[in-house]
Parts: structure tokens; sequence; C-alpha cells
């Protein structure tokens, strides 16, 4: 009987490894678990290198004063998928397709970030037509824990999901902004990040 018991356990458990396998397939990791290679850091005020830093492989966000992590490189079609938890309720954003950095919110497309309305739309300094379905929004996010929130744009068009569940599609209409660098910010909460991956698309 043990035998059996431990036969049906280990399948079990490939057919989970399997699954998840399938579902990374064709992502790549964009953080390494032990430091920000790959990314770079604009804090709109003094950085005493604590805004942004990794504890236990996880990439902890102060909060204060205001910025963002980005990536080194430029994205035009692609699928991100990354793991987040606010420490208490709080705001933040996905930033994408950013155009130029200075002492404030670039000009891009935010996702918003805010706990309870996470995965919104807001515009900084762009055009975007789309819609955020509230109710599946409320359902999918779990308030306090982990989530896991994956948003694909391919020639300016976007969805947003949380735990699986389609939130927010729209498109980008501004003619300018075609791809650029991605980011998270620092906006006045401390959150948490783990396993940000990307595939991009063709």
């Amino acid at each position: 009987m043990f035998g059996i018991r431990a036969f049906v356990f280990t399948c079990v458990a490939a057919l989970v490894a399997m699954s998840a396998h399938a579902g990374d397939e064709g992502f790549k990791d964009l953080f390494n678990g032990k430091n920000l290679d790959g990314w770079k850091i604009n804090v709109f005020g003094k950085d005493d290198g604590k805004v942004f830093t990794v504890q236990e492989g996880v990439i902890v966000v102060r909060g204060s004063p205001n910025g963002y992590f980005y990536t080194d490189k430029s994205y035009k079609n692609y699928v991100l998928r990354f793991d987040w938890k606010f420490i208490k309720d709080g705001n933040s954003g996905l930033l994408m397709h950013i155009q130029g950095h200075g002492k404030s919110w670039p000009k891009s497309l935010e996702i918003q970030g805010h706990q309870k309305t996470h995965a919104s739309i807001i515009p900084i300094n762009i055009k975007v037509k789309g819609k955020t379905d509230q109710e599946a929004q409320k359902k999918a996010i779990k308030l306090g824990e982990w989530n896991t929130t994956e948003v694909e744009i391919k020639n300016g068009e976007f969805t947003a999901k949380i735990n699986g569940q389609l939130v927010t599609t729209g498109k980008i209409l501004s003619e300018d902004v075609k791809e650029g660098p991605f980011a998270f910010q620092s906006e006045g909460t401390e959150l948490h990040f783990k396993n940000i991956k990307i595939k991009v698309l063709d």
C-alpha cells in the first residue's frame, strides 16, 4: 500500500511540475533573486541606497522617497509576469513604454499598482483608451498576500490579469509611444516583488 501511495504522490508531483514548467515556457527571469543587475534606479530625491533593496530573494521597495526601478533595455511586444505583496495598504504602479527619465513620473502607460485598484489604467501624458472590470478586480485581489499580475502588450494593445483573472483591456493611442523600458514604482508604501519574468513576442 505504501508503495502505491508513494507512486501516486510521485506522479502527481511530476504533473504539477510539468504544468508549472509549461506555464513558464518562453519566459525569461528578469530578477536573479540576488541583486538588481539588469535594472536601473531613478529616485526623485536623496537616494541612500535603501529605497530598493534585495532581501532573501525579494525586491523590497521602501516607498519613500518616490521613484522607480526600471529595465536597462527597451521592449515593445511582450508578456510580463510578476508577484507582488503589500505590507500594508498602499500605492505603486507598473510604468510601461517609458519615454525619457527625469525628476517626476515619466511619460508612460501606468498599470495601477495600488493594492485595492490594482491593474487599473493611468495614462501619464499619453492617450489611452480602455476599461477595467471592477468586479473582477475586487474578486481577484488577495489583500495582504502574494498576488500574481500578468500584463501583455502587443502593438499598443494591452491586457492585465490578476491571479489569472482578466481585469483590464486597452490600447495606447499616442503614435509616438511604441516601446520603451518598464518600471516599478516606489510611491509611499513598502511592498515586495519577486518572480519577475518576461516573454518577448514577435
